[in-house]
Parts: C-alpha cells; structure tokens; sequence
C-alpha cells in the first residue's frame, strides 16, 4: 500500500481545500493522513483521512513553536509510518516539513512535493522582501523533489530564480472546484430567497459579494470605500468570512456612510446560494495565488471583479471577468456600477467564464496529482550503456 502525508499549517487550509484528495486517494487503496497545527479544531478530518497529526507550529514565520518541537516531530513521524510521499501546503507547513526532511530525502526515504499557493515574492512587493523570500524558497527548494506552481507569473517566477530544477516544476490549474456543487442548477431559489432574507434586501436591491478572510492583503477596505463613492441605494455589498479585521471592516463601513449597505456574514456554508444570488463576486486583493472565490464565481456563473494581480489575472483574463488595477476604488466602483446598470457584457463574461473554469475541475486536478505521483515513484530509467 502506498502511503501520503497531506501537511498543511493551519486545519482550515485542509478543511477548504484539500479534504477531495484525502478522499479519492484513499480510493485508490493509498493510506492518507494529514497533519496540521492543533490550535484549529478540525473533527471532520477522520471522515476523509485514515489519520490526523496535530503538530505545534504557527502561521507566523518566526513562531519559536515552528523551529522548538515541530522539525522533530515530523521527521519522527514520516521515519516511523515510512510514508511514500509527503505533499506540503502553505509557506510555514512546507518550509519547517522540508527543513524536517532533509536528512530522509537525501536517503531516498521519502519524496517531497511542495504546492505554492502564491510565493510571497511578487510583483509590485518591496524588493529586499522579495529578496528574502526568494533566497528561503531556494533554499527550501533543494530538500524539494516536486514543486507545483498554481499561476503563471509563479511558474515563470520559479524558472528564473530556479528555485528547483526546471524540470522539477509543475504548473497546476490550482486545487480544482467541485463543479457539480458550484451549479445554479444544484441550488434552489428557496436557498437563494433566505440569502436575501438575511440581508433583510427588498426585490428591487441586489449585491455583490466578497468571499475573503478579514485580512489587510485581501483589500475588504477598497471594496467598501468603492461602494461609498456609488450613490446607488440599491445597490448593496456583502462579506462572508472572519478574520482580524472583521471589526475595523465595519467601522470603515459606518465611517464612510454606508453600513446599512453592507452584510457582514461571518462564516459560511452556504457559499453557492449567496453566490447565485449576487449581482458578481468581488476580490480586491493585492495578492493571490489562484482565488478559489473567483473560481467558484465562474463555475456558478456570476459575474466576476477583481484587482489585476496574478492568479486573479490567470482567471478573468480573456473576457472572463473584469480586472481593475490593485488599490484603485475609482475603477472598483466604476465595475460596481457597470454589473449593476449594463447586464449584457456581464452574460459575454460569464459565458466565457463558463467554459474556462471546466480546466479547473477538481477530477481534473485530482488525476494531475495522481500522474505527479505516479512519476515521482516510478523507478529511474536504467543509465543507456555506451556502445563499444
């Protein structure tokens, strides 16, 4: 039996995105267990995974937990349980379970395959930041056998600096989207009808939608301030997630006059309904790797806006969508408008949009990740013998 260790930083990042992997390898007749931080409660994991890891690291980079106890305890675990592949998520995740495994690799115990949701180098950042980030996922890159890039600057970002060889890079639609789940048809109009009702919206109102963790990459500041300037009363703006800046989002809110035109709906599970139901999907954000909430958008046929940035860009480009440069509310609220008042170059977006996003189909991404694998553990060709 073959054997894969899923390691992320926090639960939620297995929880979100990774829990269809933990379910189709298993399948396969593969052992499938998971390993994340302890400070994030996650019992579904023992539904999709045949084990769960709690190890004690943090999201942030000099967290002493990350470099105290956690290098030991994965080093330890993938020794004893003899795993086939170890596939890391998320920057601290990836870098601590590599600098872990070095020693392992080296041996040829273990294959070590890293997916980068966006590096924390890009365009537009501070250079000496870029700096840094580069030279650690260099350095990271030689404990690595694959790395899995999700966007195209991050593809040919990775063939420059040559974070790994270049034969060693692979470029991925992303981690897939459940197309089946993410159809107006699997969605009632009842569902859509309580959206609303929440929202206390009357018939003629509609709104957009935001789908983002409350934190200052994500830009929830530019999408308010762009709804400010819009002296639409109709028009409305919702936000579903939590995060740091939940509280500080609705200050903005009442400060710039317009929190009896903005939700603030925390945490969600009912991401298709309120996305049928919205006027477009709206992300702002200064960075990203391949926003899963502009994903979802096109698959339910929602009209999508979003800062122009990698991955975003990667998505809404081609007609897909409207991109507006990062920080820019004139241009935001310019797109609010424009869904809100001119309907038929949206019905052209999301017809293109449409077909795009059966790229990413997770069924599409899960055999993707099978072939990465399968090549990892095929034995090396024999070397060819000189002829004499």
């Amino acid at each position: 039996m073959k054997k894969l260790l899923i390691a992320t930083t926090i639960q939620r990042t297995l929880r979100d995105f990774l829990l269809p992997y933990g379910d189709y390898f298993r399948a396969q007749g593969w052992q499938v267990d998971a390993m994340a931080n302890a400070r994030d409660p996650f019992p579904a994991a023992e539904s999709h995974f045949d084990r769960f890891y709690a190890v004690d690291w943090g999201r942030r980079p000099l967290d002493p937990h990350n470099f105290a106890r956690a290098p030991r305890a994965v080093r330890e675990l993938v020794a004893r349980e003899k795993y086939d592949i170890v596939h890391v998520h998320t920057p601290v995740a990836a870098f601590v379970a590599r600098f872990a495994l070095r020693g392992l690799r080296a041996a040829g115990q273990v294959k070590v395959v890293y997916t980068a949701h966006g590096f924390h180098f890009f365009k537009g950042n501070p250079k000496i930041k870029n700096g840094l980030f580069i030279a650690l996922e260099k350095l990271a890159g030689r404990w690595t056998d694959r790395l899995v890039v999700i966007n195209r600057e991050d593809y040919d970002a990775a063939q420059k600096h040559r974070i790994v060889p270049r034969e060693n890079v692979a470029l991925m639609p992303g981690i897939g989207v459940d197309l089946s789940r993410y159809s107006r048809g699997a969605v009632s109009d009842a569902q859509v009808a309580a959206a609303r009702r929440e929202m206390q919206l009357m018939p003629q109102e509609r709104y957009l939608l935001m789908i983002a963790e409350f934190n200052p990459g994500k830009r929830h500041r530019d999408a308010v301030r762009a709804l400010a300037r819009i002296e639409e009363p109709r028009l409305h703006l919702a936000f579903a997630g939590q995060g740091p800046l939940f509280a500080e989002t609705q200050a903005l809110a009442r400060r710039c006059g317009v929190e009896k035109r903005c939700h603030f709906l925390g945490q969600r599970d009912d991401v298709p309904a309120l996305l049928k139901g919205a006027a477009a999907a709206v992300l702002p954000s200064e960075r990203e790797g391949l926003p899963r909430s502009i994903l979802e958008a096109m698959a339910m046929g929602t009209p999508a806006i979003g800062a122009d940035v990698r991955g975003t860009r990667d998505l809404l480009a081609g007609g897909c969508g409207t991109l507006v440069p990062v920080g820019d509310t004139e241009a935001l609220a310019h797109a609010f408008h424009a869904v809100f008042g001119a309907p038929a170059p949206c019905r052209e977006h999301v017809r293109r949009a449409s077909e795009k996003v059966k790229n990413y189909a997770i069924e599409r991404l899960q055999k993707m990740h099978e072939q990465l694998y399968a090549g990892l553990l095929s034995p090396a060709p024999a070397p060819r013998q000189k002829k004499r």
